[in-house]
Formats: structure tokens, C-alpha cells, sequence
């Protein structure tokens, strides 16, 4: 029961010399412990193992053939809280952690 009341951060990251990722990166680091577990967070590095996970969520915002046919692809860096694009720049703290609770009361609701 409690792992349904947990929210799924994904930073979409291209490398460490993308500093834009690795801003985005380092602020949701900055305020993951003031949520006691209740967030998860993953990081998706294209690079390594994250590629199949970032077309997942690139057909999530555009459709098979936006992506496939369009070459559409979700915004690097972006923020995505479960699997719902939030953020396609580096957000201000006070603007992540209105979304973080956004969803964590989402959550609760269901």
C-alpha cells in the first residue's frame, strides 16, 4: 500500500558535460530528502542503459508516429513526474517542489 503513494521522478540526461542535465540532475538531489521516501527518483542516461526508457516516454508525448515517422523526442533535459512531462528546463525549486506535491496529492486522492 505504500509504495502507491510514491511519485516517479525521471530526469532525462545526456551526459555530465550537458550542464543543463546536470543542473536539472542536481536539483531534484537537492530536495529528495525532504520527502521521506515518498519520491522516487530515477535518472535516464542516454548514454548508458536509459535509451529504451527515453523512447518510452517519447512515444508518450507524440505518438508512435511522431516519433518514429516525425522524429519527434522528448525534450533533453525534461522532467517527467510519473511519466507526465513537468519540466523542459531546469525549474526553479519553489516551482519542482509545487509539482512534487501536485502529484503527491494526486496520489493520495486515488
Amino acid at each position: 500500500m505504500e509504495n502507491l503513494k510514491k511519485i516517479l521522478i525521471e530526469v532525462m540526461y545526456k551526459s555530465d558535460s550537458c550542464l543543463p542535465c546536470f543542473y536539472m540532475d542536481e536539483a531534484v538531489h537537492e530536495i529528495l530528502p525532504q520527502y521521506n521516501g515518498r519520491v522516487e527518483y530515477q535518472r535516464v542516461d542516454l548514454k548508458d542503459s536509459g535509451k529504451e526508457r527515453f523512447l518510452e516516454l517519447s512515444v508518450s508525448l507524440f505518438g508512435s508516429e511522431g516519433v518514429y515517422k516525425h522524429k519527434r523526442i522528448a525534450p533533453i533535459p525534461s522532467l517527467f513526474i510519473d511519466q507526465e512531462l513537468f519540466f523542459d528546463a531546469i525549474p526553479p525549486r519553489h516551482e519542482l517542489e509545487d509539482a512534487i506535491k501536485e502529484m503527491l496529492d494526486k496520489k493520495e486522492k486515488l
